[in-house]
C-alpha cells in the first residue's frame, strides 16, 4: 500500500509509535522515527531490527526532541536528505503527567501542553513547506477518545489531545487545496506498557464499558494509519477516526 512513500513518526521507540513503525515498513514504505533521549536508543535499535525492509525500503531512527521548534527544523531537513521527501507524517510524540486538577502543579501542565500540542505544531509547520512543494502529503495526528470526552485526572492531557482535534481540522481546511490531507486518530485503550502496569481491578472497570470487551492493540491502530497514509483514503480529511472497540459511542 505505501510502495516508494516516505513516512516520518515521531515518538517510534515504543508503544503505538514502534507498532506503527513496523507496520509503515511492512506496506513498504521507508521510515525514519524520532527517540527523544539516550535511554530510548536500545529500544530504537530493536524497532529497527524488528522491521521488513525486503523491499527495499529503509528505515532510520533519529534522536530529536518534537517539542523544541529548533530541533524539528532540523530533524525533517535531515529526513529530507535521508529519504529524499517527507510524503507521510504520524505526529504521536506524547507524555502524560496524570494527577487531579486539585493537586496538578502549574508544570505538570506545561510539560504535557509542551509536548502533546506544540510538538504537532512544530513538525506540521515544518513538512507544509516541502509538502506543498511535492503537491502532496498525508498528516495524521495521534489523539485520543479523552481528547473527545474528557477524563477525571487528566485535564492536562485531554486538553492536548482536544487541541490536536481542532489543529486538525484547522490544517485540512487551509492545505486541502494543495492535496495535502490532515486528520487525526483517536485511539481508546490500547494494550501498551503502561496498560500491562495497571493491576486486574483498574483492567476489568476499563473494560466494563468498553462494548468490545477488550482492549485495541498497537497493530489495530498502526493499520488505520497505514490507510490514512495511503492512496485508498485519497478523499478522506479533517476528519477524527476512533479506534476503541466501541468506548466512543
Amino acid at each position: 500500500m505505501l510502495e516508494g512513500k516516505n513516512v516520518l513518526i515521531t515518538g517510534g521507540s515504543r508503544g503505538i509509535g514502534a507498532s506503527m513503525v513496523r507496520s509503515f515498513c511492512k506496506a513498504g514504505a521507508s521510515v525514519a522515527f524520532t527517540y527523544v533521549s539516550d535511554r530510548s536508543k536500545a529500544s530504537s535499535e530493536e524497532v529497527i531490527e524488528s522491521c521488513d525492509i525486503s523491499k527495499g525500503n529503509k528505515v532510520i531512527a533519529f534522536q530529536s526532541d518534537a517539542s523544541s521548534f529548533s530541533s524539528s527544523e532540523t530533524l525533517v531537513k535531515d529526513v529530507i536528505e535521508a529519504l529524499g521527501s517527507i510524503d507521510v507524517l504520524v505526529n504521536n510524540a506524547g507524555i502524560t503527567k496524570d494527577t487531579l486538577m486539585l493537586r496538578m502543579t502549574e508544570e505538570q501542565w506545561d510539560q504535557v501542553i509542551h509536548v502533546n500540542l506544540k510538538s504537532v505544531f512544530n513538525l506540521t509547520k515544518h513538512v507544509l513547506r516541502p509538502m506543498i512543494k511535492a503537491r502532496g502529503g498525508s498528516i495524521i495526528n495521534m489523539s485520543s477518545v479523552v481528547g473527545v470526552f474528557g477524563n477525571a485526572g487528566q485535564a492536562n492531557y485531554s486538553a492536548s489531545k482536544a487541541g490536536i482535534l481542532g489543529f486538525t481540522k484547522s490544517i485540512a481546511k487551509e492545505v486541502g487545496s494543495r492535496n495535502i490531507r490532515c486528520n487525526a486518530i483517536a485511539p481508546g485503550f490500547i494494550e501498551t506498557d503502561m496498560t500491562e502496569e495497571l493491576d486486574e481491578k483498574t483492567k476489568e472497570a476499563f473494560l466494563a464499558n468498553i462494548p468490545m470487551k477488550r482492549l485495541g492493540t498497537g497493530d489495530e491502530v498502526a493499520d488505520l494509519a497505514v490507510f490514512l497514509a495511503s492512496d485508498h483514503s485519497a478523499y478522506i480529511t479533517g476528519q477524527v477516526l476512533s479506534i476503541c472497540g466501541g468506548l466512543n459511542t
